[in-house]
């Protein structure tokens, strides 16, 4: 279960107990980061700091800016 926004969504995806943000990049890859994660033109990235791991690949998706979810 992931909270956002007061708005629960359920994935069926299993995350390390590490990951404290999901997040999708534009080409449908959702991935799992340990430190909140940086936008750059397609998608997310850790800064060289932190880990992150694919847990996912979905379609397209136009609107992945608004994907970045802090798990509580």
């Amino acid at each position: 279960m992931i909270q956002k926004n007061n708005k629960t969504f359920q994935k069926n995806l299993e995350l390390p107990n590490w990951a404290n943000w999901l997040a999708q990049d534009e080409d449908g890859a959702w991935w799992a980061y340990s430190v909140e994660p940086l936008e750059y033109s397609r998608g997310w990235y850790e800064n060289e700091v932190g880990e992150r791991l694919k847990v996912a690949q979905d379609t397209n998706n136009p609107d992945w800016k608004n994907t970045l979810t802090k798990i509580e």
